[in-house]
């Protein structure tokens, strides 16, 4: 007996060309042309930007960033964040009525001179931050006191040129000056004590 009946046999498969929607293929033409405009003004292309040759190697030398505080800024912020951080927060915003925000501040991008007296022999008192009067009942201790010359250094050109920040390099020779002007002392400087030492 065959053991397949007449009704069970199987339809064999076939393929069929069907039309493609138009608004299918209009999608596609204007995805292509977004993407054209798209690398026309993103892409650089022939822009100027890119392919103007530099006039000169001087003018080459002037985009590229000072190598020497480049490799400062690494340390610097191991400084930082050890013994700066804890206070000033490690995005320099400050902490409410324990420490001022560094970023953005015109103490920080003041002449180093001035600068570096507060971490170096401490701050007391209120001081004035953009325009605001801040008070700190506790007052700034000595911190930079009780490191180098060359890690205070560091993390004051941190400091200096970071959280939009854009001020020069401080060097452990400017931070030496210092300590030989200033000399021993026990207490902490105002804000009117820093105000009055020369800018430069």
């Amino acid at each position: 007996m065959n053991s397949t009946s007449s009704g069970a046999h199987s339809v064999e498969p076939r393929a069929n060309w069907r039309s493609v929607p138009v608004w299918l293929l209009i999608l596609i033409l204007l995805v292509v042309y977004w993407s054209m405009l798209f690398f026309e003004q993103h892409g650089g292309w022939f822009s100027q930007e890119v392919y103007f040759p530099f006039r000169s190697e001087a003018e080459l030398a002037s985009y590229q960033p000072d190598s020497r505080d480049r490799d400062y800024l690494p340390g610097g912020k191991k400084v930082y964040e050890k013994a700066c951080a804890i206070c000033h927060n490690k995005d320099g915003t400050g902490k409410l009525n324990q420490a001022p925000p560094l970023a953005g501040s015109e103490w920080v991008v003041d002449a180093p001179a001035r600068l570096i007296r507060i971490p170096l022999y401490g701050l007391n008192g209120p001081i004035t931050v953009q325009g605001q009067q801040m008070v700190f009942p506790a007052g700034m201790p000595a911190v930079g006191s009780a490191l180098s010359e060359d890690e205070l250094a560091a993390a004051l050109t941190y400091i200096r040129q970071t959280w939009g920040n854009n001020a020069s390099r401080v060097t452990p020779e400017q931070i030496r000056a210092v300590k030989v002007e200033v000399g021993n002392r026990s207490e902490g400087f105002t804000e009117e004590g820093i105000k009055r030492v020369s800018e430069k």
